[in-house]
Formats: C-alpha cells, sequence, structure tokens
C-alpha cells in the first residue's frame, strides 16, 4: 500500500457543486426528494459521469443505479461503494451524495492513475434512502438484501397516495435488472457523520462499528367528523386530538430515557380531512424510537403501548399501531472493520470509532455480505437541514481511506 496515492480533491468537490445545483432548496440546501423531477434530472446526470467515465451503468426494477469498473476476473464478486442522492424535505448538500460521488471519484482516481484491479469496483445509488416520501426509510436496499419483496415496495404510497411504482415509471427509472439476487465481495459506504463529534474532536474519520437499535412505528387514529361549533365536547371523537396525546406521551418516553442517550420523536402527522370547522376523523401519525442497547428500545417500546389505551380513552377515539419497522441491530464486518483501521494508520489518518444514530442503506446490505461504514466531519453535526455543511480539508482523509480500503479489498 502506497501512501502518495489520493484523489482529485477539486474534481470531487466540483462534482459535489454540480449536484448542489439540481434540485436547490429556498435556504441553500437541497430538495431532492426521491422520484420527483429534481432526482431524474440528478440521475441523469449521474449516468451522464458514467457515460464520460466509460462505467457501464445498470438499473434494477427500483431504480437503484450501479456504475461499474471492470477488473481484470470479472466473474469474482465486486467491490461495492454506495449511498444515495435523494435528500429531505429540507435537506443538506452532503448527506448521502458525497458517498455516492466519493465512489465515483474513487473510478477516476484509478483511471487516472491506470491502476487495474483483480475484481470489478461498483458504485451504487440507492433508490428512496431517506424515506421523506415513501416509509420506510431504506426500502430499497431493504428489498435488495431480500428483506421486502419489489411488489411491497412498490405499492408503498406516499401521502398524496401516489404508488411508488408509478412514480418510479414516472420518472423513466425503471430498470430491467432483478433486485437484489448477487453476490458481492464487500460493501464500504462513505457518509457525513450527521453528529458533532467528530468536527468538535478534530478527527478527520470516524470507523462505524455499527449502529443503535431503531424503531419507526405508524400510529391510526380512528375518529368521527362532526361540527367544531354545536358537537357536545363528552360526543367528540377528534383523531387530531388522539394523534397529539400520543405525540406528548412519545416525547415524554424520550425525556424518560434521554440520560442513556435515547431518543423518541413524533416526525410527522396527516390528518383527514384536515380542515377548519370539521374534527378529523383519521389521523396518522409517525414516530421514530432509537436507544444505544436494544433493552432500552424494547422498554420504550412496551411504554408507549402502555400509553395507547389512556390516549384512545381521553380523546373518545381508537389508536393501534397499524406498521412497525426497525434497524441498526447488528455490527458491521470486523474483518473490514479491521481493514479501515489498518489503512487509516498506514496513512496516518486520525480515527474515532462510533455507532451511527441515523439509518443508512449499509445496515440492510450487512445482512447479507460484509459491509462497513466511514464518517467523515460534519460542521456543528448539523443534519436533514439546509444549513449542513461541510469542508473540503477534513474530508478528503475519509475519502482516501475509502480509496485505499477499497482497492486493498478488490485487488485480493
Amino acid at each position: 500500500m502506497t501512501t502518495n496515492l489520493s484523489v482529485n480533491g477539486s474534481r470531487l468537490w466540483d462534482t459535489l457543486m454540480v449536484s448542489a445545483g439540481i434540485g436547490t432548496g429556498p435556504r441553500g440546501g437541497l430538495r431532492r426528494l426521491t422520484l420527483t423531477e429534481p432526482d431524474r434530472v440528478m440521475r441523469d446526470q449521474l449516468k451522464a459521469w458514467a457515460q464520460e467515465g466509460g462505467y457501464p451503468l445498470t438499473v434494477d426494477g427500483l431504480g437503484n443505479m450501479v456504475l461499474r469498473r471492470e477488473g481484470s476476473e470479472p466473474d469474482l464478486p465486486p467491490v461495492v461503494i454506495g449511498s444515495h442522492l435523494d435528500t429531505q424535505w429540507a435537506g443538506g448538500r452532503f448527506d448521502g451524495i458525497l458517498g455516492v460521488l466519493a465512489g465515483l471519484e474513487v473510478l477516476r482516481t484509478l483511471d487516472d492513475l491506470g491502476i487495474a484491479t483483480k475484481r470489478a469496483i461498483e458504485v451504487v445509488n440507492w433508490t428512496n434512502e431517506e424515506g421523506a416520501r415513501f416509509s420506510p426509510p431504506m426500502l430499497c436496499s431493504l428489498a435488495w438484501s431480500g428483506q421486502a419483496t419489489p411488489d411491497w415496495v412498490e405499492n408503498r404510497r406516499d401521502r398524496d397516495g401516489i404508488r411508488f411504482g408509478d412514480a418510479l415509471d414516472g420518472i423513466g427509472y425503471r430498470g430491467p435488472e432483478a433486485v437484489g439476487g448477487r453476490s458481492i465481495d464487500a460493501y464500504f459506504e462513505l457518509h457525513i457523520e450527521q453528529g458533532p463529534a467528530l468536527d468538535r474532536a478534530g478527527v478527520p474519520v470516524g470507523i462505524v462499528t455499527g449502529g443503535y437499535p431503531s424503531c419507526g412505528m405508524r400510529i391510526a387514529v380512528e375518529g368521527a367528523t362532526a361540527h367544531t361549533g354545536p358537537t357536545p365536547m363528552g360526543e367528540r371523537h377528534n383523531a387530531l386530538v388522539g394523534a397529539a396525546m400520543v405525540a406528548v406521551a412519545v416525547n415524554d418516553i424520550g425525556w424518560a430515557h434521554a440520560d442513556t442517550d435515547a431518543k423518541a420523536t413524533a416526525a410527522r402527522l396527516d390528518l383527514v380531512p384536515n380542515l377548519p370547522g370539521t374534527l378529523s376523523e383519521y389521523a396518522e401519525l409517525f414516530i421514530d424510537m432509537r436507544a444505544p442497547k436494544l433493552e432500552t428500545l424494547e422498554t420504550m417500546k412496551a411504554s408507549l403501548r402502555a400509553a395507547l389505551p389512556d390516549c384512545a380513552a381521553r380523546s373518545l377515539t381508537q389508536i393501534s399501531v397499524a406498521e412497525e419497522w426497525g434497524f441498526g441491530v447488528f455490527s458491521f464486518d470486523d474483518g473490514l472493520i479491521g481493514l479501515l483501521r489498518e489503512t487509516a494508520k498506514h496513512l496516518g489518518v486520525p480515527t474515532m470509532d462510533l455507532r451511527s444514530q441515523a439509518g443508512h442503506d449499509a445496515y440492510h446490505v450487512a445482512r447479507v455480505a460484509p459491509a462497513c461504514m466511514i464518517f467523515t466531519p460534519c460542521r456543528d453535526g448539523i443534519t436533514h437541514n439546509e444549513a449542513e455543511d461541510i469542508a473540503l480539508e477534513p474530508t478528503l482523509p475519509g475519502v482516501n481511506v475509502l480509496l485505499h480500503a477499497a482497492l486493498a479489498r478488490a485487488n485480493r
């Protein structure tokens, strides 16, 4: 392993800034929700970069895009680098995007230097990692890893009732390739930390050992429409009130376990009919719980379920858990973590071990293949916000660790 092999930082930054101009939000970040027109334009740009570099592009039936730099032994399982290009409604310019475009830069750097690899190296853009439009998040890596079917994903609906499959067809990115079912040698995902630890410590690289056990729920509240004026208080079945009581209960549970670094969030509320003068007959509340220990998470979930009957009785509604999902209960591959540590040490790059409190596609890939993650600093830990920012200088060490580690793995 040589230490003078380095990516082209200015080219990487220029590539990031091209992305930053596609779906720009009102405050300078990005609003590039999955399967929308800005997402299509960004996909077209990635496709153009693939063509410029001579990297064959394949797209599967859920829109996952894969660029491939061929190896000298093409039948060997490839090394894969990936993340996502979709963003939150008020998202930053680097969340996920850095991981995809850093992967592209790895391919370009190897081409610049004429370095061949035994295994192919691929770069993947996963569809709908954020879950901002279609829940749950990481939908398509979930299906790729065999934990859900493509049909189930295609029938997910956004808040306007649009099917995932119809939205995918609408942007023209339904591909012919099968979803999953193929062997890969290793998966690397580089991502901004989405937290302040690296930035505060002045450490450029986080080696992610695993995730926080996490749970998402869709809570259904059933009431009845009625006039807000003449309807007596004792005859009101206001779904909004029931959902609000659940939201407060969720927040209280988060505070009850805050000393363990656990969090509980009422994140989204949808109402029908959601009109002045009328009580809502139906509400859906999306909640999120995360904790460093699975036992804590299970206690939090039990506390919420125990609170639902009281919320229902007080609001004169019916409340149930309509859907539940989870992720984060795993550890990344020990061999790949060791490779990242060894690579960083060889390059003289300081590192910090971290566990991710956010969800990533790497979580699902880790179910079926060796996987690992690299974190790079995020200024002040601000993320899922248009003010999210990074600087190139503290980012490059992580990208170079990715380059060297992926190259080593591809030649083993």
